[in-house]
């Protein structure tokens, strides 16, 4: 094993796009479509249209930070750099600890959709062991190579994407465009404007892998806003053709379930819950393969044990980060404390952002790497809409969501001292100039 050598650059455009459409495209997008024509109506899908120029602004805060930045971490790696290791260390901290139980529940979640199909998976026993194989499953993908991982993620992506787009073109080939208008009320806008953030949430994971990327300073870029676009577009054929077929408007819960059903009949149904175990799959396999370096990028630069930075010899690849992450999610899974911590991580995203964006506008004042060479008077709309879409997404969390992001934040703290406590050589972070 090598601590020194860094990992290969293997992830072009193409993957870094692949990355930030599976960060996005999960298990929401099979319910998605009935809760927002509950919401919006028939202006659902313009719906989306219009409120991703909103996500926009969000995204575009990553985006041009990706521009000056070439090592692994993205928004821990953003705050170290701009605000010292402590901070860098809490929100490196709060992205694991979020991820890593959203991963838990997952988990849950595409064993749920096996059992739907095969009931045998609902035994309990059988259910702790499908879980374990597909968690060291996606650990050994992780692990066998960066360029694999990648493909496998994008076989996972043509097997969810294909049953989905199959049943919504044939539908609307069959039923046409929607004839009707159904008007929201307007207390829908709120209720439809939350869902869409956070169908939209993920769209720049890419950036975590900055430092395995391929002229990272101009891919991620590229990558986040053209997935943007993919992601968006995507979302609302698929509203669109929901809202052709109109299948039975009860089925809440599975409403891509009930429109494949009233386009193929029982085999339109076993297409999209198929569809649905592949894209929940894929999601997962994406985090296994992204977030672990966070932790590996924290290694190399001193703010946890250096044993974290350690790469296969064989496949370059952190392998001791990728298994460190595994085996927590197996815990979490197993035992089931991510439906407790689930309280504790549900404002860490907004924390995280506001770090991000104080630390977008330090380095902005700073003119880091000539980062405020490259921005005109557009950016002023963009920042006033980044945070009107930050207060209105903080406002929807209940204040006893925030007091246990600081209660782990606390821990943050103790976790920190004790990681420091040995002093060890590490990376230092380097910064480009940064591209328009």
């Amino acid at each position: 094993m090598s601590e020194l050598k860094a990992p290969p650059r293997e992830i072009g455009l193409g993957g870094a796009i692949l990355i930030n459409f599976n960060g996005a495209v999960g298990a929401g997008i099979f319910a998605l479509p009935a809760l927002l024509y509950s919401s919006v109506g028939t202006l659902a899908p313009l719906a989306i249209l219009v409120f991703a120029l909103f996500v926009a602004c969000n995204v575009a805060i990553y985006a041009k930070l990706s521009t000056i930045f070439e090592q692994s971490g993205g928004p821990q790696l953003y705050a170290e750099y701009t605000f010292g290791k402590l901070v860098g260390f809490q929100t490196g901290w709060l992205n694991l600890c979020a991820n890593m139980v959203g991963r838990a529940a997952n988990f849950h979640v595409l064993v749920s959709y096996l059992a739907a199909i095969f009931p045998v998976f609902d035994n309990p026993v059988l259910r702790t062991a499908t879980m374990t194989a597909l968690i060291a499953a996606f650990a050994l993908i992780a692990i066998i190579g960066t360029k694999r991982s990648i493909g496998a993620i994008g076989i996972g992506t043509m097997l969810k994407l294909l049953p989905i787009l199959a049943v919504c073109t044939f539908g609307l080939l069959a039923n046409g465009l929607p004839r009707e208008v159904a008007l929201p009320e307007f207390s829908g806008f709120e209720t439809a404007a939350l869902l869409i953030a956070y169908a939209f949430s993920g769209s720049g994971m890419s950036i975590i892998a900055a430092g395995e990327t391929r002229n990272p300073q101009g891919t991620l870029q590229r990558a986040i806003y053209l997935n943007l676009a993919l992601v968006a577009v995507f979302y609302a054929f698929v509203q669109l053709c929901y809202i052709s077929i109109a299948p039975d408007p009860n089925e809440l819960d599975s409403p891509l379930a009930a429109a494949g059903s009233a386009v193929f009949g029982s085999m339109g149904v076993l297409v999209i819950s198929l569809a649905a175990i592949f894209s929940v799959g894929t999601n997962q396999l994406n985090s296994f393969v992204v977030m672990p370096r966070i932790l590996y990028g924290m290694g190399r630069r001193g703010l946890v044990p250096r044993v974290f930075a350690k790469l296969s010899g064989r496949f370059e690849t952190p392998w001791v980060a990728i298994t460190t992450y595994s085996a927590i999610v197996a815990g979490l899974a197993a035992s089931g404390t991510f439906v407790i911590l689930a309280t504790l991580t549900v404002a860490a995203e907004q924390v995280m952002f506001v770090v991000v964006f104080l630390a977008f506008l330090t380095l902005w004042r700073r003119n880091e790497g000539g980062m405020a060479d490259t921005m005109g008077l557009i950016w002023i709309p963009i920042v006033v809409g980044t945070i009107a879409l930050f207060l209105f997404v903080a406002a929807q969390h209940s204040l006893d969501a925030g007091l246990s992001t600081l209660a782990l934040i606390a821990i943050g703290f103790v976790l920190y001292g004790i990681a420091r406590l040995g002093k060890h050589e590490h990376e230092e972070i380097r910064v480009g100039q940064g591209e328009a």
